[in-house]
Formats: C-alpha cells, sequence, structure tokens
C-alpha cells in the first residue's frame, strides 16, 4: 500500500479536506443524490482521502464539463473524467480505472445501419454538452455536425436529429424504453474514465495518484465498487 509523504498530502489536499469533483451524470460511475452519492467514483475519493487522512468533500455536479470547471477553476482538488486532448491542457490524469464505449442510437427505420454510415454531410448529431464524446466527435467528425445540449438523446428527440451519442449503458436503456430507436451495436469510441488532478500539483502527487488507481484495480477494489453499482466488472480497465 502506497503511503503518502506529507509533502503529497499538503499538495492534493493544500486547505487540510480533499475536495472531490463526482458527476452525477454518468450512471456507471456515480448515482444517488448529491447529499447521498455512491458508486466507484465515491469509493475511490474516499479511498484516496483515507490514504492522506485528511476528511473528504463530495461536489457533486449533473455533467462532466461542471466536473472539469470545478477542477480548471480550483474548487476541486481531484476529478474524475475520461481522458481527452481538450481537457489535458489543464488535468493531469492517471491511467485508466474504467473503459466504457461510445455508442449510437438512431430511428428505427434510418438509413444509418454502421457507424461507417454517419460521417456524412446533412447528419446531425445530439450529444451531451462538454461530455467525452462531445469533445471526440467534434474532434474528430469531418462531414457530420455535432449537436450539443443537457442530454444527448434529449436534443435528438426535441430537435428530430438522426443520430443520439452517448454511453453505452444508458443509450441500451434508452432505445429499450422507446421501440422507435434502435442501437447500432459497435461502438464509435472507447472512453478512458481516470483520476484527475490539476497540472500545478507536484510530479510525486500525479505519480501517488496513480500508483493507487494501478493497486485498486489489481485488488478487486474498483470491481467490488462497479459491481456494487450494479454495473459489470468488464468495465475495469487493464493494467497500464
Amino acid at each position: 500500500m502506497e503511503e503518502p509523504t506529507a509533502a503529497i498530502t499538503e499538495d492534493l489536499a493544500p486547505d487540510g479536506t480533499l475536495r472531490a469533483a463526482i458527476n452525477l451524470g454518468n450512471p456507471v460511475l456515480a448515482h444517488g443524490t448529491a447529499t447521498a452519492p455512491a458508486g466507484v467514483t465515491v469509493d475511490l475519493a474516499r479511498e484516496i482521502a483515507a490514504r492522506l487522512k485528511v476528511p473528504l468533500q463530495l461536489l457533486c455536479f449533473d455533467a462532466a464539463r461542471k466536473s472539469f470547471e470545478a477542477m480548471a477553476e480550483g474548487r476541486a482538488d481531484i476529478c474524475f473524467l475520461a481522458i481527452e486532448p481538450a481537457r489535458e491542457t489543464e488535468v493531469a490524469f492517471t491511467p485508466p480505472y474504467v473503459l466504457i464505449e461510445g455508442v449510437f442510437a438512431v430511428p428505427t427505420g434510418s438509413s444509418i445501419i454502421s457507424i461507417g454510415d454517419v460521417d456524412r454531410a446533412g447528419v446531425r448529431i445530439g450529444v451531451k454538452r462538454g461530455s467525452a464524446y462531445d469533445l471526440f466527435l467534434t474532434r474528430t467528425l469531418r462531414h457530420a455536425r455535432v449537436v450539443p445540449g443537457d442530454e444527448g438523446t434529449q436534443v435528438f428527440r426535441a430537435e428530430a436529429l438522426e443520430v443520439a451519442a452517448g454511453i453505452r449503458q444508458p443509450m441500451t436503456e434508452f432505445v429499450a424504453s422507446h421501440s422507435e430507436y434502435r442501437l447500432i451495436e459497435d461502438r464509435f469510441m472507447q472512453i478512458q474514465q481516470a483520476v484527475g488532478t490539476t497540472r500545478s500539483r507536484h510530479p510525486e502527487t500525479v505519480r501517488f495518484l496513480s500508483h493507487i488507481v494501478q493497486e485498486l484495480k489489481a485488488s478487486g477494489f474498483v470491481a467490488d465498487s462497479l459491481r456494487r453499482g450494479g454495473q459489470s466488472d468488464t468495465l475495469v480497465a487493464p493494467p497500464a
């Protein structure tokens, strides 16, 4: 078990309390309410605070972009976000602890059959604003257009878009409850969820966080936490 030095503790929790940004908008990682959150990110935050021997403050948000803003603005000491180039200018990431798939949904009668059919002129894709898949699609699409909203499926339905993008688990639930839509089974991206902290932290602090993530994956901590949250333990990222 990695024990932090006093310098690491002071660097990561300078006010004596570890402030962790939690995204309740991703049900794979967190669920519950702002006053009673649960899930793998909450368990990881509690374990990191326990290693530091400091109290934990959970700052809960309904979107990844808000967690990112809290980190960038100095309101949080650690965050749980997908690794994305647009975020790496502000955030130093550990290796991933969980891998999630991004998938598309389309109307049942759509001519879009595979992910290769999506990036073409005239196709509009509903996404959750500031999500990892919003950033990825905005960066990589050549012909299709991203349409951000509070939720990808909400803007998809409200504006009668051609495609919705999202995380596999909630997207699977969405099409199961809306027979007029179907899922494109192949993933369009793999989302690497990691612990992050500001780039102003000392390299030893980032190495400490990375070591914890690797240890908790290897010990079964992450797998156990996912199962308790109703998620599959197959989501655990492999050793880095």
